[in-house]
């Protein structure tokens, strides 16, 4: 199979849901796998408390934090738009465990065969 990349670009927690959920879904079938977040979407990785974790946890379904741990343990690669992290005032040392920093030009140089999917 061929690597997957998935480009979030905007800080919308259910998009970022199915970009996590697509990309670990993606490693376990063997392949690459990568979620960039984009500008906005940067903030996504700021760990707070999930509002729907009652929610979530009621219907059996696993919270962001649980989405984050298992593309972690899959091997998903996080990568965090530096110019997002400038634009919202943050650090490395605020986001999730587990992401490093990146740039467009980065990603689309090491891009290969990947597929590029935006969410």
């Amino acid at each position: 199979m061929r690597g997957l990349t998935i480009l979030v670009a905007t800080d919308d927690t259910a998009r970022f849901r199915a970009a996590l959920a697509t990309a670990a879904a993606a490693a376990a079938l063997g392949a690459r796998a990568r979620v960039f977040l984009h500008e906005a979407a940067a903030d996504l990785l700021v760990a707070r408390p999930d509002a729907d974790a009652a929610r979530l946890a009621a219907a059996g379904v696993p919270t962001q934090e649980q989405l984050l741990e298992i593309a972690r343990e899959s091997g998903v690669a996080l990568i965090v738009c530096q110019t997002g992290l400038a634009r919202a005032g943050l650090s490395m040392e605020t986001l999730s465990a587990g992401a490093e920093a990146g740039g467009l030009v980065s990603l689309l140089g090491t891009l290969g065969e990947d597929r590029l999917l935006a969410f």
